[in-house]
């Protein structure tokens, strides 16, 4: 019994600790641990993006103008008015001149359909269909006859009430494809409608005004992104949506994975066109924010999303310049991770339309932000979000850890959506796909993976997220600097009868993450920890289990996941049959190692072996060849950060710090108030949050 109430106390803390720092999702610190530099990726890629898509949609066009999906061999949803949108803004940025004539036919056919009413637009998607088309007419303009342009304008003018299945349907994201067709067409009145009919209260309601579209349980960050991205774009409208939006999105910074990608959960998670949502969202607060640092995050993030897309830009034969729907290289017909709707011609569509209109608010600026690293690169936060969301997120030195705090135990689809445990590990300059990017819970098996607590039972081994229905996880995070945070998972039997109450200590550092467990457990039940191991996406990884050791990586010399076992005596054992995620095959690896580290590794890093052999736990944390804790500092090979009380710099006062090394040269530092430190014997007095740097000259 006292281990059991020394797992669970403080449990009521847990359950509702306070999110770190205070201030979220504002974050001050401006330094970053690890090496950073501004990406120099041109406005003009954005339409190379484009062009590629559209020159492989056109394949696929029909004489009346519509694009068939080569899948289902018929018109679907909103690829038609989608790919018109899309030919007008390369027009717009004066590109794709040889595809003009199909783009006019794609309007011809897409504003018929329009007119036509709710039957006669395909898979009745008008909400999607006025959104793109109330747009798109403006970019041809210059490029029809004035009589056609006339008649796109009549059929344009259709009454909503005709093109949707009415106002009584639909009122999650779906509504605001129409609210935002609506606002280009002049209507305000339609906008203060339904904001306070349907749309208000799924992001002013929502703790961080994330945009819950109640589609999934656990909601889904996916369509989060969409809902929320079609209200940005109204922000003029009703000033309390504009106070919103900014505000969700500036926590969206915060869940972007530091590799760019969009965050995991919920219904359509891991589907490629996710990272252009985060794309645009952030493109277009670049351009409206004032704030010229945030701007630059803005900018940055941006960038970031773009770059992780190219990853699933597809280069083999008729498809080369497409993109995979899911995030993974398999055959589409596979449709690995898709829900009904996901079809190659409306999601291909979704990138080439919602990246044209990245484009459009990213090249009409007057000037463009200078970027700065993101919050998911520079670290330094813990925070839970909505319970509806039940999810949580940590990041130190643009170390992140995601964690799913709930799973799906109901389904839709035939799917699971959300895999209880810790779902990613990503780091800022690294591939996160190997992290890995996601968990899975199996729909026909009840099966699941991802990094949690497993344990054996005498029908063999259970691992939390195969029972969900069965458990609840409580996040609390206990300190937040930016190259060390620390936070608490404690995994809560609902029935104590039936599985162990488990504890995980998490310390994450910019160079990997520490995991101690513990468990209370029957005697004689043995427990251990589960390590997902992407083995197959589409294209085999490479992947060495021995010993105390698991690598996995997709080339010989590039980026590689290692989970190190601590425990001397202990093993990792990789013999559970697979399951494939939106990302891939993900082997079960198992160890009942107490201790586990993650370590994300770059070309040129430490080998991961001599990081296992190195590595000594101690009574104040732990030291390895890449960097030691000790009590409330970190201190690796490009940085030093935590409570100043301890640290390697001299100051004068209490703090937090973070300072970019070289060896044992302090480069860059900053603290979170007003102190004085000693740098080569001299006093250097500092500003909360104002960087000093090191003269060239010293």
């Amino acid at each position: 019994m006292k281990a059991w109430i020394f797992l669970i106390l403080p449990l009521a803390a847990a359950l509702s600790a306070a999110d770190l720092p205070a201030g979220l999702p504002a974050l001050p610190w401006h330094l970053t641990a690890r090496p950073w530099k501004p990406l120099e990726i041109p406005a003009t890629a954005y339409l190379d993006v484009i062009e590629g898509v559209c020159r492989v949609a056109v394949k696929h066009q029909a004489p009346d103008g519509s694009i068939i999906d080569p899948y289902l061999k018929r018109e679907h949803q909103y690829s038609t008015p989608y790919f018109a949108f899309a030919v007008g803004v390369l027009l717009q940025g004066q590109r794709g001149g040889e595809l003009k004539e199909a783009g006019i036919r794609a309007m011809e056919r897409s504003t018929a359909a329009l007119a036509g009413g709710a039957k006669a637009i395909p898979d009745q998607h008008g909400e999607f269909f006025l959104a793109a088309l109330s747009e798109a007419i403006h970019l041809y303009a210059p490029h029809v006859p004035e009589a056609t342009h006339q008649r796109w304008q009549q059929r344009l003018a259709t009454p909503v009430d005709a093109i949707w299945e009415g106002s009584k349907s639909h009122r999650n994201n779906w509504r605001t494809y129409a609210v935002k067709g609506q606002w280009r067409r002049d209507d305000a009145a339609f906008v203060q409608r339904h904001w306070d009919d349907s749309q208000a209260a799924r992001i002013l309601l929502d703790k961080w005004n994330l945009y819950q579209d109640h589609s999934s349980d656990p909601e889904s960050l996916a369509v989060e992104a969409v809902g929320r991205g079609n209200l940005l774009s109204m922000m003029d409208a009703i000033p309390e949506l504009a106070a919103a939006v900014r505000r969700g999105t500036q926590t969206s910074l915060l869940l972007q994975s530091p590799d760019g990608q969009a965050p995991v959960n919920g219904r359509t998670d891991a589907h490629v066109f996710n990272d252009v949502l985060y794309q645009l969202a952030f493109q277009s607060l670049a351009g409206r924010t004032q704030d010229k640092r945030l701007a630059g995050q803005y900018q940055r993030a941006a960038l970031l999303a773009f770059q992780s897309l190219q990853r699933w830009r597809r280069s083999d034969g008729e498809w080369a310049g497409s993109f995979f729907i899911t995030k993974n290289r398999f055959e589409p017909g596979e449709r690995a991770g898709y829900q009904p709707a996901s079809q190659w011609g409306n999601y291909n569509g979704a990138v080439m339309m919602h990246l044209g209109e990245a484009w459009m608010q990213r090249a009409f600026l007057k000037s463009e932000p200078k970027q700065q690293p993101t919050p998911a690169e520079i670290g330094g936060y813990a925070l839970e979000l909505d319970p509806g969301f039940g999810a949580a997120f940590a990041n130190a030195g643009g170390m992140q850890v995601a964690v799913n705090l709930r799973g799906d135990t109901a389904g839709r689809y035939e799917r699971y959506w959300s895999a209880m445990g810790v779902v990613r590990f990503s780091r800022a300059g690294w591939d996160a796909r190997l992290g890995p990017s996601d968990g899975e819970r199996d729909f026909k098996t009840g099966r699941g993976v991802s990094f949690a607590p497993t344990w054996e039972t005498a029908q063999g081994w259970v691992r939390l997220a195969d029972v969900p229905h069965r458990y609840r996880v409580a996040f609390a995070p206990t300190e937040a600097s930016p190259a060390l945070v620390r936070f608490v998972l404690r995994f809560i039997p609902l029935d104590p009868a039936f599985g162990p109450l488990c504890r995980q200590d998490f310390t994450v550092t910019p160079d990997g993450v520490l995991v101690e467990q513990r468990c209370e457990a029957p005697e004689g039940m043995r427990t251990g920890i589960t390590l997902p191991l992407v083995k197959d996406d589409g294209q085999p990884l490479r992947v060495k289990v021995e010993g105390r050791l698991a690598t996995v990586s997709y080339a010989e010399n590039g980026d590689e996941q290692a989970f190190l076992a601590l425990d001397a005596g202990s093993s990792i054992t990789a013999t559970d049959e697979p399951l494939r995620s939106s990302y891939g095959w993900l082997t079960p690896a198992r160890t009942m190692s107490s201790r586990v580290f993650i370590y994300p590794r770059s070309p040129g890093d430490p080998p991961a072996a001599e990081v296992l052999q190195s590595f000594q736990v101690t009574g104040s944390g732990f030291s390895t060849k890449l960097g030691a804790v000790r009590g409330g500092v970190y201190t690796g090979r490009t940085s030093a950060g935590g409570s100043c009380a301890g640290a390697p710099i001299p100051f004068n006062g209490p703090c937090q710090f973070l300072a970019q090394m070289e060896g044992a040269r302090v480069m860059a530092l900053e603290t979170d108030r007003a102190v004085t430190a000693t740098i080569n014997g001299r006093p250097v007095p500092l500003r909360a949050h104002v960087p000093w740097v090191r003269a060239a000259s010293r």
